[in-house]
């Protein structure tokens, strides 16, 4: 008899900077070892794949990460006690902070997840991520952290360009100029606050690379990609599996070091004489997370698995050459629907 689980995911939202959330359901999906009724966690009532309904079996609102683990610990009660949910996979950034700080209270309720610790989520931040480099032997670009305007206004001399401006959560923008500078710092600020991270340009190949870790230092899945079709906003909307032992060492060398529990993203930029330079970890799946599952590692069902405590051998094989191309179209859904979602939160 297969094992019928109840699965959370968050982050259906579907614009030009995808969440993970759907990806990851489409995954778990096509994993015919057990059946899951799948329960969207979203935050907005236009996130598209809480009207998938092919995908999402319910969805219900949850609050902002911004309102803090006691809020979001009365309502995931709610929906546990509506679902008995079996786990939970957040696939936000932002989410993960108040989802780690209550895994033993879900814990004690029957709800598994699968979730790095807080130092290791804490450690690979993008405002320690030189910090992190050095430490472990990475290659990783300089930075510098401003905590207020002025900060950039005095290093103004000194910066080489280009320079890439990055949000603490999102965003990466490259300015080649002070003038792009200060208009990408005053951009990323409105959208998500102090402090701004400048980092040092890197020229090369950008490559992503999904990895799953088993939290005991052993990586259970390694599936290295280079972006065919990158967005105005940096984010590839077309990519290919690739053969590279580098990149399989890399990923590796920072699961062993990390003794990483979970999926993560690392961003590679490989230069032209062959140097891995890791310029983000991103501490959950990546969008792109279906074209594991395509290519013969399975990443969000492997961590189901293990989530609900199963051994896993890592993988061995993947097939190079499978190529994923993002696309959109218009999903019609009735205003009912979204009437149901935002008056009562649940659809």
């Amino acid at each position: 008899m297969k094992q019928k689980l109840v699965i959370a995911v968050t982050a259906l939202n579907a614009i030009d900077s995808p969440g993970p959330g759907v990806a990851v359901i489409r995954a778990i999906r096509e994993c015919a070892d057990f059946e899951a009724r799948i329960i969207g966690l979203s935050y907005e009532a236009l996130e598209p794949g809480l009207y998938m309904h092919d995908l999402v079996d319910k969805t219900y609102q949850i609050p902002y990460p911004s309102g803090g683990t006691d809020s979001l610990m009365a309502r995931l009660e709610y929906i546990h006690e509506e679902e008995k949910l079996d786990l939970i996979i957040p696939n936000f950034d932002a989410e993960l902070f108040n989802f780690i700080k209550l895994r033993d209270k879900l814990s004690g309720m029957g709800i598994h997840t699968f979730l790095p610790e807080l130092v290791q989520f804490e450690a690979r931040d993008k405002l320690k991520l030189y910090d992190f480099g050095k430490q472990h032997g990475f290659i990783v670009p300089k930075d510098r952290i401003l905590h207020e305007f002025r900060e950039l206004q005095k290093i103004e001399e000194e910066l080489e360009y280009p320079v890439v401006v990055k949000g603490k959560f999102y965003d990466a923008i490259i300015a080649n100029s002070y003038e792009q500078v200060e208009k990408a710092f005053l951009k990323i600020l409105a959208k998500w606050g102090l402090p701004i991270i400048l980092q040092e340009f890197v020229k090369g190949t950008e490559i992503n690379i999904a990895v799953l870790g088993d939290g005991k230092g052993k990586a259970i899945s390694i599936i290295p990609m280079r972006k065919l079709y990158i967005t105005d906003k940096g984010k590839a909307w077309a990519g290919i599996t690739l053969d590279d032992e580098r990149l399989i060492t890399l990923a590796q060398k920072f699961i062993n070091s990390t003794q990483w529990r979970g999926g993560c993203e690392l961003e590679v930029m490989l230069t032209d004489d062959g140097k891995p330079y890791i310029m983000e970890v991103n501490p959950r799946f990546p969008a792109w997370i279906y074209l594991t599952a395509a290519a013969g590692q399975n990443q969000p069902a492997s961590l189901v698995k293990m989530a609900m405590g199963e051994h896993l051998e890592p993988f061995t094989n993947y097939e190079v050459g499978k190529i994923f191309i993002r696309y959109a179209w218009d999903l019609i859904t009735d205003i009912s629907e979204f009437q149901k979602i935002s008056g009562n939160g649940e659809l």
